[in-house]
C-alpha cells in the first residue's frame, strides 16, 4: 500500500490536474447535457396571454385581486453515482499504469464535475461483492474522500459481479441520477441488471481496457499467463501465429458481445485505455449528447 505521504502527493496531484481540465473542458458540457429531478416551483408572476389555466395560483390571485401564474424551473442538481471496479482484473495488463489508477483518475474528473455544478456525488467500490458504498453529498472535503477511496482502498474480493453492484444502485439510490460504471466489462451475466438499472437512471458505461487485453504482445516462445481474479496460469506460445489468432478472436468477441448489449439498451460508453487522455473522450460523450438533445 502507498506511503502516507505519497499517497497524499497523489491524491494532490490528481485534485490539481482534474480540477483544472474540469473548468476548462468539461464542467459546461457536463452543465449542459445531464437534466435535473424535474421541474420545481420558482415564483409568481402576473397571467399574460397565452400562459396556461392550469399555472394560475389562486391563492395568490385571490390576494392581489388580479391573476397570477406559478413559474417553474429545472431543478439543476443533480446526483452523480461513480461505480468502480476495483477487482484484481483492474491490477492487471502490461501498461505503465494500472487500470484501477486510470479508473480512479477517471472517477477524480467526472467528481469534480458534479462538484463544480453544485451537485451531489458517490461512489460505490465493487469486486465479487459490494466493498465500500459512499453516499452522495456535496463540497470539497466530500470530493477529495471519494478521491482518497478510490486510490487507497484495497479491496477484500478478486472476482467481478457487475450485476450485483448494479442491484445495489437499483436499490440504493431511488430518485433519478446519473450512474457512471467504470469497468473493462470482461465479466458475464449483467445484462438484465444494467436494463434495469438504464431505466430508473442515466446510465454512462465507461470501459478502461489495457491494449494486452486485445492482442498478445511480440514476444517470441512460451510465457506464463495469469488469470487476475482465478489465479489460474496457463503457457501460452506467444510467437505461434493460431494461439495469437485464438486470443485475438475471443478478446474480439468478448467486446462484441459487451457493445451489443450497450446497444440495445441504447447506453453511450466512453472506452478509454492506459496513456490516453481521458479528457478528450468524456468531453466527446458530452458534446454528442448536447447535440442529440438540440436536435
Amino acid at each position: 500500500m502507498a506511503a502516507p505521504a505519497e499517497l497524499i502527493r497523489k491524491i494532490r496531484r490528481i485534485e490539481i490536474t482534474t480540477r483544472r481540465a474540469v473548468q476548462d473542458t468539461l464542467a459546461g458540457g457536463y452543465h449542459s447535457v445531464f437534466k435535473g429531478r424535474g421541474m420545481a416551483f420558482s415564483e409568481v408572476r402576473p397571467y399574460q396571454p397565452g400562459d396556461e389555466i392550469r399555472a394560475i395560483d389562486w391563492n395568490v390571485t385571490a390576494r392581489m385581486g388580479e391573476p397570477f401564474v406559478k413559474v417553474f424551473a429545472e431543478e439543476r442538481e443533480l446526483t452523480a453515482l461513480i461505480a468502480l471496479d476495483r477487482s484484481a482484473s483492474q491490477d492487471a495488463g502490461l501498461s505503465q499504469k494500472a487500470k484501477a489508477e486510470v479508473s480512479a483518475e477517471i472517477a477524480a474528473l467526472l467528481v469534480f464535475s458534479a462538484l463544480e455544478n453544485g451537485d451531489r456525488a458517490g461512489l460505490l467500490l465493487f469486486t465479487d461483492r459490494i466493498e465500500r458504498y459512499v453516499p452522495p453529498r456535496k463540497g470539497k472535503k466530500h470530493g477529495l474522500r471519494l478521491i482518497t477511496e478510490a486510490l487507497a482502498f484495497r479491496p477484500r474480493g478478486r472476482g467481478t459481479d457487475i450485476a450485483a453492484a448494479l442491484g445495489h444502485l437499483t436499490t440504493a439510490q431511488r430518485r433519478k441520477a446519473v450512474v457512471f460504471v467504470v469497468s473493462d466489462f470482461l465479466a458475464e451475466g449483467y445484462e438484465q441488471s444494467l436494463a434495469v438499472l438504464a431505466r430508473r437512471h442515466d446510465v454512462v458505461p465507461v470501459v478502461v481496457s489495457d491494449p494486452v487485453e486485445e492482442t498478445l504482445p511480440a514476444l517470441r516462445g512460451l510465457w506464463p499467463v495469469a488469470d487476475a481474479e482465478t489465479g489460474e496460469t496457463v503457457l501460452m506460445d506467444f510467437s505461434d501465429p493460431a494461439s495469437r489468432a485464438a486470443y485475438a478472436t475471443t478478446a474480439r468477441e468478448k467486446g462484441e458481445r459487451r457493445d451489443r448489449i450497450f446497444r440495445k439498451l441504447r447506453l453511450d460508453a466512453v472506452r478509454v485505455r492506459p496513456g490516453d487522455d481521458y479528457v478528450a473522450p468524456l468531453a466527446a460523450l458530452f458534446r454528442a449528447r448536447a447535440r442529440r438533445r438540440s436536435s
